[in-house]
């Protein structure tokens, strides 16, 4: 049976090593060892993170938006694309080996690659054991200013809305600009999920008086508790603005229990009782109250 307290832990963190602001005299191979320095060094920082979440208690832990870099999505730029993997790849394959070591579910969201040219914004899924259970692609692509040009990078998820079965309980996760829209949450939630991570990437100026809103409101909807995750600081060559961390955890009344600070590296941690997810529907009943049968709108092309 799944334990009634779960610790959950959300790691944010700024980007290590700046890529160079002019790459057009470098030669590809440079380009390449660049790239593969900047996603060393930020792993790195990861993997030392993971192991104090793990020190901290923490039995599921979810980084943030593809962790192993910076926000690249900034420039139509093809370099990135040197950037993706496959999965299992050696990333997730360095992940698995560090939620066996520490018995942790850990979600771990990267670049990925399938066949040669097509790339999405995906999460790893991994058990305590170090199976990887499966994996999420971010279903929503932005184009969105200042600097979130996705659709340039990613293809669109084509698996839909997959919960996980952890050692922590049922799990789901929504990527980033998947936050603003509701029916996935609520499908996650139908399924069985008890809690969603969303793994992020996003700046001030943009999304900041929303952070506080649409999350806690999935919470809120589907009586589900929610793990927030964006990073920090701000992101040489690009300086598009500062992503603001302020990762947190809420509960399914949408009460904030555990929040990160602005614009430091943290590892956000917080105790979930899984019991107030029955507890909350108990009282609400918005499950037992859905007129699915009237929601057919939802599934045509308007307007």
């Amino acid at each position: 049976a799944m334990p009634m307290i779960i610790r959950g832990a959300l790691i944010q963190a700024s980007n290590v090593k700046n890529p160079a602001a002019d790459i057009s005299k470098m030669k590809p191979a440079e380009v390449r060892k660049e790239l593969a320095a900047i996603k060393e060094a930020m792993i790195r920082k990861h993997i030392a993170l993971i192991g104090e979440a793990a020190k901290r208690g923490a039995r599921i832990c979810c980084l943030q938006e593809i962790f192993f870099g910076p926000y690249f999505c900034v420039e139509h730029d093809k370099r990135w694309y040197d950037t993706a993997e496959p999965i299992p790849g050696p990333t997730v394959e360095r992940m698995r080996g560090l939620a066996k070591r520490h018995g942790m579910v850990l979600i771990a969201p990267i670049y990925e690659t399938t066949v040669p040219g097509v790339y999405y914004n995906t999460a790893a899924v991994i058990d305590s054991d170090g199976k990887l259970l499966g994996i999420y692609r971010k279903n929503h692509i932005p184009d969105v200013e200042p600097g979130f040009r996705e659709k340039f990078f990613f293809k669109p998820g084509n698996l839909g809305y997959p919960v996980f079965d952890t050692a922590a309980g049922t799990v789901g996760v929504y990527i980033c600009y998947d936050r603003h829209f509701p029916e996935g949450a609520r499908i996650l939630a139908l399924h069985g999920a008890w809690i969603i991570f969303n793994p992020s990437a996003t700046v001030s100026g943009l999304s900041k008086y929303l952070w506080e809103i649409e999350q806690p409101a999935h919470a809120v909807a589907n009586g589900i508790f929610v793990g927030a995750v964006n990073r920090v600081g701000v992101e040489p060559p690009w300086n598009i603005g500062k992503f603001y961390g302020s990762s947190y955890f809420c509960n399914p009344r949408g009460k904030i229990i555990a929040k990160g600070s602005e614009d430091r590296d943290e590892i956000v941690v917080a105790d979930l009782d899984t019991d107030q997810v029955k507890e909350v529907r108990d009282t609400w009943q918005f499950f037992r109250d859905r007129r699915p049968e009237t929601y057919g709108d939802l599934v045509k092309q308007l307007p």
